[in-house]
């Protein structure tokens, strides 16, 4: 009986898959939605969502705590200053799992996860780009 077996380990030994989960919640921040396998999508939901509560404490214990698992600052910088405060009055659930169906080379079920206030961490971002953009033509 699997009691007490949480862990998702989609084959992977635990350095690689530490490592796969970084990069796909790095993705996630980045790009606001990933497109990737329903089991990977599953296995990145619990991880992007704590990386999410330890940007909305802000402190600098817990940027250093999600720098040390993604290993790229800027984009702790963009979790913490854009994704945290768009989810500052969510409990909970930033992230939705849609399924796409099969991928036609291997039918492996197929899922998109993105940030549920997708809408509200793209508008600082898009606000930013205009005034590069003005100040690049002075």
């Amino acid at each position: 009986m699997r009691h007490s077996r949480k862990v998702s380990k989609l084959k992977r030994t635990a350095a690689h898959r530490r490592s796969l989960l970084a990069n796909l919640v790095c993705s996630l921040v980045e790009h606001g939605r990933i497109r990737t396998t329903l089991a990977k999508a599953k296995a990145v939901r619990p991880v992007a969502e704590k990386m999410v509560t330890l940007g909305k404490r802000g402190d600098l214990h817990a940027r250093r705590q999600a720098v040390a698992f993604l290993r790229h600052k800027s984009i702790v910088k963009e979790l913490f200053d854009n994704v945290a405060p768009a989810n500052a009055d969510r409990q909970g659930g930033y992230t939705r799992i849609t399924k796409l169906g099969q991928r036609a080379s291997d039918s492996a079920e197929m899922a998109i996860i993105e940030w549920v206030d997708l809408a509200a961490i793209k508008a600082p971002k898009e606000e930013a780009a205009p005034a590069a953009a003005e100040e690049s033509k002075d």
